[in-house]
C-alpha cells in the first residue's frame, strides 16, 4: 500500500471513499448533514489530504490534516492541527491501513511543525478510538463538542515532540 498526497482530480474519489466507509460502519445516518461536509473536506485545496493506494492503483483509504485557522473549533492556535475524516474502505479494513494512515498524518504534522494534534470522533467509533489510544492520543474531555443536540463528539489529542535542533 502506498500512502501519498491526493491529487486535485482524485477528490471526488476521496469523497466516495469517505462516505462509503462511514456508511458501512453505520457512522453516517441517511439524513446526516455531515455527508456533504465529508465530501467537501480538502476539495478547496486547504489542508493535506493523504490517500492509501492499493496495488491496483485504487484509493482504499484516506485521512486529512487541517491546520489553524482553517480547522474546526477544537483547534486553538497556530501550533495545533486537526486530523479529519480517517476512512478505510470495508474491503481493506483489518489490514493495518488505518494505522498506516494515522502514522503518515502524524508524520506530516511533524513536518509542518505542529506541536499538538487533535481530533474528534463519534462515540460509536470504538475501533478508531482504540487506534488513537495505541498511537498515544489521550482523551481531551474538555474539548468534546456537540455539532447538534444529541451528537457529542469525543476529543483526543497528541503532543508532538519539537523537531531536533540542527
Amino acid at each position: 500500500m502506498l500512502i501519498r498526497d491526493a491529487t486535485p482530480t482524485e477528490m471526488t474519489e476521496v469523497a466516495r471513499v469517505r462516505v462509503t466507509a462511514y456508511q458501512a460502519g453505520q457512522h453516517l445516518s441517511p439524513n446526516s448533514r455531515y455527508e456533504q461536509r465529508l465530501r467537501e473536506l480538502g476539495a478547496d485545496g486547504i489542508g493535506d489530504v493523504l490517500v492509501a493506494v492499493d496495488a491496483g492503483g485504487e484509493i482504499a483509504g484516506t485521512v486529512m490534516l487541517q491546520r489553524w485557522p482553517h480547522a474546526g473549533q477544537v483547534v486553538t492556535g497556530p501550533d495545533v492541527a486537526e486530523i479529519r475524516a480517517l476512512a478505510v474502505l470495508p474491503r481493506a479494513q483489518g489490514e493495518g491501513l488505518g494505522k498506516a494512515l494515522l502514522e503518515a498524518v502524524i508524520e506530516r504534522a511533524r513536518v509542518r511543525l505542529v506541536r499538538h494534534l487533535v481530533l474528534l470522533t463519534q462515540r460509536d467509533m470504538v475501533a478508531a478510538q482504540h487506534l488513537y489510544a495505541k498511537a498515544g492520543f489521550s482523551r481531551l474531555a474538555d474539548r468534546d463538542w456537540s455539532p447538534e443536540p444529541g451528537n457529542l463528539l469525543l476529543a483526543y489529542g497528541l503532543l508532538l515532540a519539537p523537531p531536533p535542533a540542527e
